[in-house]
C-alpha cells in the first residue's frame, strides 16, 4: 500500500499549482539554497512549507516571552527580591571586583 500523497513510484503527486511573487533577494536566497542542496526551488519551497504547518514559526510574529517561554522556572535559587532589587545586586557585584 502506497502513501497518501505518493504515486506507486515513490514520488509525491500534485494536486494544484500556485504562483507567487518573490522580492528578489529572497529570491537570490532561495536560488543559493536550491543549489547547495541541489533541490529544485520548488522541492525547496515544498520543503519549507511543510516544515512551517508542522509547527515552524514566521520570525517576527512571536511575542517576546515566546522566545523565552522554555527558560522561565529554569533556574533556581539567588536572591528572593532580584526582581526588585536587580540594580543594588548588580552595583555591589561590580564594587566587589574592583
Amino acid at each position: 500500500m502506497r502513501s497518501p500523497g505518493l504515486t506507486d513510484d515513490g514520488e509525491a503527486s500534485m494536486a494544484a499549482q500556485i504562483s507567487l511573487r518573490l522580492p528578489e533577494p529572497l529570491l537570490k536566497r532561495l536560488n543559493q539554497e536550491a543549489r547547495r542542496r541541489r533541490l529544485r526551488r520548488s522541492d525547496l519551497v515544498r520543503q519549507a512549507l511543510e516544515a512551517f504547518l508542522d509547527g515552524g514559526r514566521i520570525l517576527g510574529t512571536d511575542r517576546p516571552y515566546d522566545r523565552v517561554r522554555d527558560l522561565v522556572g529554569r533556574l533556581s535559587g539567588g536572591p528572593p527580591d532580584l526582581g526588585e532589587r536587580h540594580r543594588e545586586y548588580l552595583l555591589d557585584l561590580i564594587r566587589d571586583r574592583r
